[in-house]
């Protein structure tokens, strides 16, 4: 009889198999990703192999694995539908014990390029740190555990949230992902600055730590045993392994549960049904009335719960703080930089009613003359001024705060609000002019065949924005080289609202007659996704 653990990996092959026969298409994207993936493999493998008899070899690879480790346990969370074949809610009705199942699961996990970039990761670390026949005995063991210890880590976290994560509430944890990328990345940015500088000794008090934490101990151990302490490599690949039988077992635990328990996430609490009966909130409350208040609300709704919507916020206001924030933290930074709070917010205002997408034809419905166009957009600037404004001046204060460069601070402003203001216009104008389709489903952010109305959209406005700009840029360098530029650089903060202010005026009047005229072509274009 075959069993279990057989059947689900010649499962898992054959539906790798048979999606990439669906399209060609598909087939060249997987492909693609799967040479990048080894590729990037390769090189790390090679870089590992360079690193063999550096002094601070060994607190690299450890720091290393414990990243690995910590991206496979946080990926299922932000991309629950990255693997859907091992999702154990498509066998509840199959007569499977908890136990067989976990070692099915476990094996079927090991096929594909994720764990083939990992084995490649922690060969190049065994390598990296080895020395003797020992210490390669170990290695390999501790490849094998460090391996299983990652996907089982992965398993337990997907399966204690399956069901939170295959909800629609739940998937809007993967907003999160824009914002842990925008923050990783400058972290490993600042992070390689600062290792650059002051060199891989850096690494030595975190290793000391991590070392005795699975599944980085397991690599501690070949360092361990290359050092002839055979007792202490011993106890490391034995705190591996039992952290491997813990996660099984915790794993199992859930699976069973799963497996046996009513699923009442659908259910709706009295909290949750009071909390739908509430006729109004305080946040409308606070909005003016008419249909500017409507217009706003609706706006900020669509920022609270749109995954996409939200996706793009969460990803502008990190990066919006992260740039000017690491850059003063580095000492390399200008005040300047807090102008990217402002540009990034003021991305938001193109394609507004591409957000829409189908739903648009509701508000077109309510659009018959210039002035109705007018109103709704100048009611979508204003919700995201709510946000923007505060969040810029507050980005802007904490940079200088950081920099130290307080008499720069009305400039900064200054320029920070002509660019809202004329990202705000421009941005009003190719809403009307390039709109395009969000598709709702999946991480596409503009539906096929309209990428180029996208690129002309965000990039052209951008460019326009920056000339728009141009003559507040022109009077900040012009006070800063005069004599008397001290004195009359603190006027560039109101000349920088009211400039601003009056980009966002005329932007708005110009638009408004274009969205009018072009409703049919809109509806269209956002509809599409």
């Amino acid at each position: 009889m075959t069993s279990a653990t057989t059947t689900l990996v010649q499962l898992k092959l054959s539906l790798l198999r048979n999606g990439l026969r669906q399209s060609a298409g598909r087939r060249a994207a997987y492909i693609a990703s799967a040479v990048i993936t080894l590729l990037f493999a390769a090189l790390q493998l090679l870089g590992l192999i360079l690193l063999r008899g550096n002094a601070h070899a060994d607190a690299v690879i450890v720091v290393l694995v414990a990243v690995l480790a910590l991206g496979w346990a946080v990926m299922p969370l932000f991309f629950p539908g990255g693997d859907e074949t091992l999702d154990p809610t498509r066998l509840v009705m199959l007569p499977l014990r908890p136990q067989p199942l976990v070692r099915a699961l476990l094996a079927a996990s090991l096929v594909g390029t994720g764990p083939l970039f990992t084995v490649c990761m922690l060969t190049g670390s065994v390598i990296a740190v080895a020395r003797g026949a020992a210490a390669y005995v170990v290695g390999v063991v501790a490849v094998v555990l460090a391996l299983l210890v990652c996907v089982a880590l992965a398993r337990a976290v997907a399966t204690a949230n399956i069901r939170l994560l295959t909800s629609r509430k739940g998937r809007d944890l993967a907003v999160l992902s824009g914002l842990v990328i925008a923050v990783g990345a400058q972290v490993v940015h600042f992070g390689a600055q600062r290792l650059g500088s002051a060199g891989l000794g850096q690494l030595e008090p975190a290793a000391d730590v991590l070392r005795w934490v699975p599944p980085a101990s397991a690599l501690g151990a070949v360092d361990a045993a290359s050092e002839g302490s055979y007792g202490i490599a011993v106890a490391q690949l034995a705190l591996t392994a039992l952290a491997l039988a813990a996660l099984v077992v915790v794993w199992a635990r859930h699976l069973n549960r799963l497996m046996t328990s009513p699923d009442e996430s659908t259910l709706p609490t009295m909290s949750e049904t009071a909390v739908r009966d509430r006729s109004s909130t305080g946040m409308a409350r606070l909005l003016p009335g008419g249909r500017t208040g409507t217009a706003m609300e609706r706006s900020l709704r669509y920022v609270w719960r749109d995954p996409k919507t939200k996706a793009a916020w969460v990803t502008s206001l990190a990066i919006g703080l992260i740039v000017p924030v690491f850059n003063a933290l580095q000492g390399t930074g200008s005040i300047y930089f807090a102008c990217f709070a402002a540009g990034m917010l003021g991305i938001l205002m193109y394609n507004q009613f591409g957000q829409d997408t189908s739903a648009f034809w509701m508000v077109a419905m309510t659009i018959s003359s210039t002035r109705d166009a007018y109103v709704e957009l100048r009611a979508r600037a204003f919700a995201l001024l709510v946000i923007t404004l505060p969040y810029a001046t507050l980005v802007t204060v904490l940079t200088t705060a950081m920099l130290g460069d307080w008499p720069r601070l009305p400039e900064a402003l200054g320029l920070s609000f002509a660019l809202l203001g004329a990202m705000l216009a421009t941005g009003a104008w190719t809403s009307a002019r390039f709109p395009y389709s969000i598709p709702q489903e999946g991480y596409k952010n503009v539906a096929p065949g309209q990428v180029g109305l996208a690129w002309i959209a965000i990039f052209g406005g951008m460019v326009a924005a920056a000339l728009l700009c141009a003559p507040v840029i022109v009077l900040t360098i012009l006070l800063n080289t005069s004599a008397d530029g001290d004195t009359w650089s603190r006027l560039l903060l109101p000349v920088g609202a009211a400039y601003g202010a009056a980009l966002t005026y005329l932007g708005l009047r110009l638009a408004a007659p274009r969205t009018a005229q072009r409703l049919p072509e809109i509806l269209t274009a956002v509809s599409k996704g």
